[in-house]
Order: structure tokens, then sequence, then C-alpha cells
């Protein structure tokens, strides 16, 4: 293995993690910005009010794409494997 190889198995493992966790960090972000605003303009400034719709969020989007993310690190997991398995 020399460098290039490092560096390729490096921007995959990235790659993968930010498709495993985009879905979620998206929903997450949507949902504090909509909480976000929701408070500016009432006044509310709770700052518990946003921890509650956020985990909420993030579990029902992590079920409804856990395949994709499985499929994604499935992959990568494989991609690994098949290096390790020729050498390089």
């Amino acid at each position: 293995m020399n460098e290039s190889d490092a560096l390729d198995i490096v921007q995959s493992t990235i790659w993968t993690v930010i498709l495993a966790a985009g879905p979620a960090v998206t929903a997450a972000m949507v949902v504090g910005i909509a909480i976000a605003l929701f408070q500016a303009l009432t006044q509310v400034q709770e700052v518990t009010l946003t921890f509650i719709p956020k985990i909420i969020t993030i579990l029902v989007v992590t079920a409804l794409t856990g395949t994709f993310i499985g499929a994604q690190i499935f992959a990568f997991t494989e991609e690994v494997y098949g290096r390790i398995a020729t050498g390089y």
C-alpha cells in the first residue's frame, strides 16, 4: 500500500460518513432553524425547546433511511475488505 491507496481509503471513508450522517444532520438542521425562527417570532427563549423535537426527528429520519445508511456502510466495508484481499 502506498500513499495514494491510503488517501483513497481516507477519502472513501469521509465520503461514507458524509452520506451516512447526511440525512439525520440535514433534518436536525431544518428542525433547528424552524424552532429558532419560531423562538425569534414569539420571543420564547427556552433553551431546552430544541432538544426533544431534534431527537425525535433524528430517530424518525434514521429509521426511515436505515437501509440506505446500512447499504453505504456495507459497500464501504466490501471495498476495504476487497483491498485487503488483493493486497493494496
